[in-house]
This record gives structure tokens, sequence and C-alpha cells, in this order.
């Protein structure tokens, strides 16, 4: 069964190019992002777990930890980091799952027949320190991802996690935020002393609160 916003990220224990991991030990109190690829040695993964190491600065600043994960061996895995480190200029410093047998994949249904019976699909999943799941994200695999979007929704993830607002379409960190409809109207200057406006009764915004 597929796996819902709100579930408990099921924990594993397995093989990393980094030791073997708890996932909920490895997670401890951080968020994390944990994403998948088809196989190794694949062009668009390549500069997709490229990228995740050159973002390491801007994962920490937010208490997100990274990992992957690939069907392919841990020795296949290792010989690919040489190759990502060369041809994107960085060093890939976060662990890769290996799951040759699939047992991860599968725990997080990220092998989806119509596409590909055998290797997983392009899937993202944001984890919050409670071990919830936050946020899904499936690609197909000539797409890249967009980590840009990525740390977009986790700015979102934990300001929404804290202050009882939404965040707008294409909203980006500081800039103003929706109050719910859980805050009353009269409620929201003692809530939110920066100031607020009203476009409509059910349309309130503020300046993000923790800015």
């Amino acid at each position: 069964m597929a796996l819902r916003l709100g579930d408990e990220a099921p924990n594993f224990t397995a093989q990393t190019t980094q030791g073997e991991i708890d996932f909920h030990q490895w997670l401890g109190d951080s968020w994390g992002v944990f994403f998948s690829h088809p196989a190794d040695f694949t062009p668009v993964c390549t500069t997709e777990l490229g990228t995740v190491a050159k973002y390491r600065d801007a994962f920490n600043q937010r208490n997100v930890k990274t990992i992957a994960i690939s069907v392919d061996p841990l020795e296949s895995h290792k010989t690919w980091i040489n190759d990502i480190n060369e041809t994107q200029n960085t060093v890939v410093d976060y662990p890769i799952i290996a799951d040759p047998e699939r047992k991860v994949s599968t725990l997080y249904d990220m092998i989806h027949p119509n596409a590909s019976e055998t290797f997983t699909v392009r899937s993202v999943f944001v984890i919050g320190p409670d071990k919830k799941i936050k946020l899904t994200l499936t690609y197909p695999a000539a797409t890249g991802r967009n980590f840009d979007e990525i740390l977009r929704v986790i700015d979102s993830l934990q300001l929404t996690a804290n202050y009882q607002v939404a965040t707008p379409a294409n909203w980006k960190d500081g800039e103003d935020v929706i109050v719910t409809a859980a805050v009353k109207t009269e409620d929201i200057p003692a809530k939110f002393p920066k100031g607020h406006t009203i476009v409509k009764p059910y349309l309130r915004t503020t300046p993000q609160p923790n800015k």
C-alpha cells in the first residue's frame, strides 16, 4: 500500500556507502530528504546527486539530512560516486543505500510496474523529526528533480509546523504568508504583531512571523 502524508516513515536497517544504518536512528532529531534512483550510472541522477552535495550548506541550515537509494549493490555505488564527484565538481558526503534485494524500495513503494518492473521510480520523501512523512514527489525518468523547490517546500513545512500560517502559491522564504482559518480575525494582532492585511474574510495575510 502506498505511503500517505502523515504516515510514519517505515524504519529499516540497510547497508550504505557510509556503513550500516538504522534509518530512524540515523535521522535522529533532524528532518530528512530520502530520494530514489532507478539505477547507478544514469545521467540525470548523476546531476541530481551532485546537486544535493553542492546544496549541503542549505540543507544543514534547515537541519535536514539527505540520503539516496538505488537497487544496485554497494560497490557499484562507490564507483558511481567517483564519477559524480568528477563530473559535477563536488564531493558526495551523504549515504547512498544499496538495495539489490529491493527490500527498502518495496517498503516505500518505489517500484511501479507500469514504469519498470525492476527499477525504482524517482521518488522523494520529506520526513519530519517526528518520523512522519510530510511530502512525497515522484518524477519520471527523463525529468531532473528541482532541489530549489524541495528546499522551498521544506521552508514552508518548517514554518507552518510552528505557526498558524499557510504559504501561498509560489511563496518563497521571507515573503508574506496566510493566516489560517483557525485564527479569528480579532486574535490576529496578538498572534502576529507585525501587522496583517484582510484581502477577504477568508484570506488574511501577514509578514512571515519568524523573520
